[in-house]
């Protein structure tokens, strides 16, 4: 009986070329390298857009932009540095990881993998294209509340909608992706208690976007249909509901704030150990909380909901859930802080962004704690103390991460470490310009400052406070012009790095650094949550 041979198939030449092998890669690392470059592009816009903003508002009665320019530039700063950075950033370090750090070969549905990327590209390029729509690009914010939304806007907010369904499929596609090659992937001794706890959040956050995506795509399609066929879902005029709005979107937001932060702890939790020479403290209570963290995230939409009517029996629900969702986050900041008890500390640039991370992130968790109560939240909803809040949670908790993550896997994907004298200096750059432009906005808050404002009196704590904030933004921004030149110098003439040059402790760095394309010649049999250390 003859036997049948299979011939293995290559690309056809054209797709061998510089750009073309990119272009039609199913290779999850360069799906993942793919990710993560065009996610920085777009924060790089969306951080201009917000230094246009912060000079705006340096200075009282400015005229630097219009009132609607204005309302364009903070929409599209925040649903850019929402939905087409820190969601699929994090998409994109786990793309690169997850296989990796299982020890499997590549995602377990490769073309799909390839699809989640365009798509996000594509939904990046039609929000963007708004700005050349005849009534300009959005300006109802970037949670579009109605019935703003509804009735203004023009094509450029037909586009944000359309933008965000392209980001919704892109999403989604991903998580299914995530979780497939999860639980059927893993190599021999993996088990769930062996598992890297960035792999833990990546499996909490593939199951939030698979839960509240559906929601978003719901809301932003009956508000598309009161835009274009005339039905009134949200119009109050007309009989519908813009509490209704609020409420889908909400749903889906809350868990959002989760699906950007999670896999920024799982980050911290590879991070921080390494640095400190010992295992992680607690490595149960972090993997256990992330799981709690997920739960809870769905029951607490209403806490943003506070100013609208809500009955006080249920803004105390909303108020003591809100209030429970603390306790897993505490476990995990206690964890990592325990971890670094009596350890032998390293101060590389990873663990002083994981370290500054605990420090911005725990302050904009007490924050969310005041805002929690609904009688503080009475007074200090809409204005620039919930920006303060947002910030030093999000862009103090997922940039800070993203940058621990870039310092920290860069070797691994590009074979060289990017430099730890600029490295330092970009972040105390980042942490001192965060905290100066920032911080000074919980006052402004309290002094009642509302947000969505370009221009406001001629008050002098208002304009000292601003003006700090926008000194600030700008320190930032240099911070982050002296990481792109690191990764220039480093391209050109950085130190190269051997496979493990942090003496690491999970799976991915057993393979060269990069990796081959089938990633491992062999995998070794996990006998723990920490394979490499026990290899060694």
């Amino acid at each position: 009986m003859a036997v049948r041979v299979e011939t293995p198939v290559y690309p056809v030449p054209w797709m061998r070329g510089r750009v073309a092998s990119w272009v039609t890669t199913t290779d999850h690392k360069r799906i993942g390298i793919l990710y993560i470059a065009t996610s920085l592009a777009f924060f790089l816009a969306g951080g201009a857009l917000a230094l246009v903003i912060r000079t705006q508002l340096a200075s009282p009665d400015a005229d630097v932009v219009s009132g609607d320019t204005y309302s364009e530039l903070f929409t599209m700063h925040g649903t850019t540095m929402i939905f087409l950075v820190v969601v699929p950033v994090w998409a994109g370090f786990a793309n690169y990881l997850v296989p990796l750090m299982i020890g499997a070969r590549d995602m377990a549905f490769p073309k799909l993998n390839a699809f989640s990327y365009w798509m996000f590209l594509l939904g990046g390029v039609v929000l963007y294209s708004s700005w050349f729509a005849a009534e300009g690009a959005p300006k109802a914010g970037w949670t579009s509340y109605v019935p703003l939304s509804a009735e203004t806007g023009g094509n450029g907010q037909d586009l944000w909608i359309l933008a965000l369904h392209l980001l919704t499929i892109s999403s989604l596609a991903g998580a299914i992706n995530f979780l497939v090659t999860i639980h059927n992937m893993r190599t021999r001794g993996m088990t769930w208690m062996r598992l890297p706890l960035f792999v833990w959040s990546v499996e909490v956050y593939a199951w939030l976007l698979l839960a509240a995506l559906p929601a978003l795509s719901a809301g932003i399609t009956l508000l598309l249909l009161d835009r274009q066929v005339g039905t009134n879902f949200f119009l109050p005029d007309e009989g519908g509901s813009a509490v209704l709005y609020q409420h889908v979107f909400w749903f889906f937001g809350h868990p959002e704030v989760y699906i950007m932060i999670l896999p920024a702890f799982g980050v911290i939790s590879e991070v921080i150990p390494v640095f400190s020479r010992k295992p992680i403290f607690g490595y149960k209570a972090i993997a256990f909380s992330t799981v709690a963290i997920g739960f809870y995230s769905m029951l607490v939409w209403a806490h943003h909901m506070f100013t609208v009517g809500l009955p006080v029996w249920l803004q105390g629900f909303f108020m003591i859930s809100s209030m429970i969702i603390a306790v897993p986050t505490g476990i995990k900041i206690f964890n990592w802080v325990a971890t670094t008890w009596r350890g032998n500390l390293i101060f590389d640039t990873p663990m002083l962004f994981a370290l500054g991370f605990i420090v911005v992130f725990t302050i904009g968790g007490l924050s969310g704690i005041f805002v929690a109560a609904f009688p503080v939240d009475w007074q200090v909803h809409d204005t620039y103390f919930v920006v303060a809040h947002l910030h030093y949670v999000l862009f103090g908790g997922s940039i800070f991460a993203l940058f621990a993550a870039l310092y920290y896997w860069w070797p691994k994907m590009f074979g060289k470490l990017l430099g730890e004298r600029l490295g330092k200096l970009h972040f105390w750059l980042t942490f001192v310009g965060f905290n100066l432009a920032f911080f000074p906005q919980h006052l402004l808050g309290l002094l009642g400052m509302p947000r969505r404002v370009f221009t406001y009196r001629d008050d002098s704590l208002w304009e000292a406070y601003n003006l700090t904030s926008t000194i600030g933004s700008f320190v930032m921004g240099l911070g982050v012009l002296v990481f792109f030149v690191n990764v220039v110098r480093t391209r050109r003439r950085g130190t190269r790095a051997g496979s493990d040059p942090w003496l690491a402790d999970t799976l991915e760095w057993y393979a060269t650094s990069p990796p081959p394309p089938h990633n491992f010649d062999r995998v070794p049999y996990v006998t723990s949550a920490r394979p490499l250390r026990d290899l060694r």
